[in-house]
C-alpha cells in the first residue's frame, strides 16, 4: 500500500472519461490498496484513481471516519433541491467554492470480490458520491459552477502557485 501523489489540474488524465474494471486482478487489489491509504489522510473526503493517475472507475471515501471504496461505481439516484455546498478538491489545492449539489445521492458499483455495493446518504456523503464520480466522468466541480464563480475559480487557479 502506497499513499499516491494527488494530480492536479492540467493533467490530462482528470479530464478522461474512466474506463471499467473488466478484470478484479492484484493490479486492481493494489490499486484499492492505494486509493484507501491516500484517502486517510487528515481532511480527505475521497480520492477518485484519476486523481492518482489512473483512468479506471473506481474511487475511495472517508467520511466520518467510515472509509471504504468502490468499483465501477454509476450515480444512480439523486434527490431534492439542488443546495450550494462549500466544495473543494485535492485537485485543485487551495480553492474552495460555493457548488451545486443535490442533497442527497445513490452510487451503485462492485467491491473486489465482485458483489454488488450500494451507498447511499446525504449531507457529506451525498456530496462526495457526486464529486467522485464526476472525476470518473473526467469532470471537475469547477465544472458545476456557474459562469461568474467559474472565472473567479479559474482566475485562482492561473494566480495559483502549483498552476
Amino acid at each position: 500500500m502506497t499513499v499516491r501523489p494527488i494530480r492536479v489540474f492540467g493533467d490530462p488524465v482528470l479530464r478522461s472519461a474512466c474506463t471499467p474494471i473488466e478484470q478484479i486482478d492484484d493490479g486492481t487489489r493494489a490499486l484499492v490498496a492505494d486509493l484507501l491509504e491516500t484517502v486517510e489522510l487528515p481532511g480527505r473526503a475521497g480520492v477518485a484513481a484519476p486523481q492518482i493517475g489512473v483512468g479506471v472507475r473506481a474511487f475511495s471515501y472517508n467520511i466520518d471516519g467510515d472509509i471504504g471504496y468502490v468499483l465501477n461505481p454509476e450515480l444512480v439516484e439523486v434527490a431534492g433541491e439542488i443546495e450550494l455546498v462549500g466544495e473543494g478538491c485535492l485537485s485543485v489545492p487551495g480553492l474552495w467554492h460555493d457548488t451545486p449539489r443535490y442533497p442527497w445521492a445513490k452510487v451503485r458499483g462492485i467491491d473486489l470480490d465482485g458483489n454488488p455495493v450500494v451507498l447511499e446518504g446525504e449531507g457529506l456523503l451525498a456530496q462526495a458520491l457526486q464529486h467522485e464520480t464526476d472525476h470518473l466522468d473526467g469532470k471537475l466541480y469547477l465544472d458545476r459552477l456557474d459562469p461568474e464563480r467559474r472565472r473567479v475559480a479559474m482566475r485562482e487557479v492561473r494566480e495559483s502557485d502549483w498552476f
